[in-house]
């Protein structure tokens, strides 16, 4: 369907992370080895015809070999949440598995291979596609197996709209209405048809701004998971998960999927822009690093979509990028990126700005 192929966009805003780049108090070292969870988000299995959004099925196979031979711990996203919540330590050398839409290709190709390696992984549901009988979607009936085999279904908001985007002549009023509708729904069908409210959502395409964190927040979700790369720490933001998908031809690969494993999270607070739909051009684009003597100063590097990587200036323990040039895409993605003194591990965080 068309609406996946938009992913390609990201993937190439995104860039090369994997590439080396060699007034807010300091806040002192105390750990530099964080527990990490690497959150992956797949799509369609084996599906060749979709190349985009698709991962073949030896590579898939490949990566869960991957995981089971390098001893990492494939937990699920319900422990990973709950750990954050009562904040309890994360496991070290952790996976969660996520899976996008519910096509048939989940069915009949990724969960014998989960099964098989004992793998949890939870799926996030395109309810209208689903309710509505979708030929490449999987049935409720085959949902309904899966979920009593133990497997764990979600949301993914009902009509898989870009909430993110404000609809023409809403005022703000009426767009939080919009996106409340829409989780109602979805949220409504879920539990009629499994029995369960789902507990955590999804964002389509990851697109999102305040509006949609705050009403996800609402509507009683115990996390929401976006498709920013990065990975998660216990300083990661329940209502911002990042995932880092695993798709296409460049994105599949064992290289690739080793990397963004071994990536951790780069822990920032007072992110400017804010979430806020972006309403004037930004002059600056900061954070504060809240473990700013972890890293090594020249590393630091600071990447918006529509400017590339640029080099930061630091100061105090926060990195500031000034800006004149207007931006025009509807959406931009901030990345910032440094790597640890002490490991060389490359270490990044991301949000994302919208435009109304």
């Amino acid at each position: 369907m068309l609406f996946k192929y938009t992913i390609v966009l990201f993937l190439v805003l995104v860039d090369l992370l994997s590439a080396d780049f060699s007034g807010w108090a300091s806040t002192s070292v105390v750990n530099s080895s964080f527990p990490e969870v690497t959150v992956f988000i797949y799509h369609r299995f084996g599906e060749s015809k979709y190349p985009s959004t698709s991962v073949a099925m030896d590579r898939f196979k490949e990566q869960m070999a991957y995981l089971m031979a390098n001893n990492y711990q494939v937990i699920s996203l319900a422990e990973m949440v709950k750990r954050l919540q009562k904040q309890e330590p994360l496991p070290a050398r952790a996976a969660v598995i996520t899976i996008d839409d519910g096509y048939k290709s989940v069915y009949h190709e990724a969960w014998p291979v989960l099964k098989s390696f004992g793998f949890p992984f939870t799926v996030f549901v395109y309810v209208k596609a689903v309710d509505s009988g979708y030929s490449d979607f999987m049935t409720w009936d085959q949902i309904k197996e899966m979920k009593t085999a133990g497997v764990d279904f979600q949301d993914h908001g009902y009509s898989h709209k870009r909430l993110g985007n404000i609809q023409d002549g809403m005022d703000e009023s009426q767009y939080r209405a919009w996106i409340s509708a829409d989780l109602v729904k979805s949220s409504r069908i879920m539990m009629e048809r499994l029995g369960d409210r789902p507990e955590f959502f999804a964002i389509p395409y990851g697109e999102y701004n305040q509006v949609v964190i705050d009403e996800a927040k609402a509507m009683g979700y115990s996390a929401v998971l976006s498709q920013d790369p990065g990975s998660v720490s216990d300083n990661t933001d329940l209502f911002l998960i990042p995932r880092e998908p695993i798709l296409g031809e460049d994105w599949s690969t064992i290289n690739h999927f080793e990397t963004v494993l071994k990536r951790v999270d780069l822990p920032i607070a007072d992110k400017k822009p804010t979430l806020a739909p972006l309403t004037i051009n930004p002059e600056m684009f900061s954070a504060r690093l809240l473990f700013p003597d972890l890293y090594q100063e020249n590393s630091l590097m600071i990447y918006v979509s529509e400017l590339g990587w640029q080099r930061p200036r630091f100061d105090h323990g926060a990195i500031f990028l000034e800006n004149a040039r207007p931006l025009t895409r509807k959406m931009n993605r901030i990345i910032v990126q440094g790597r640890e003194k002490e490991t060389g591990r490359l270490a990044i965080s991301s949000w994302m700005v919208m435009k109304p």
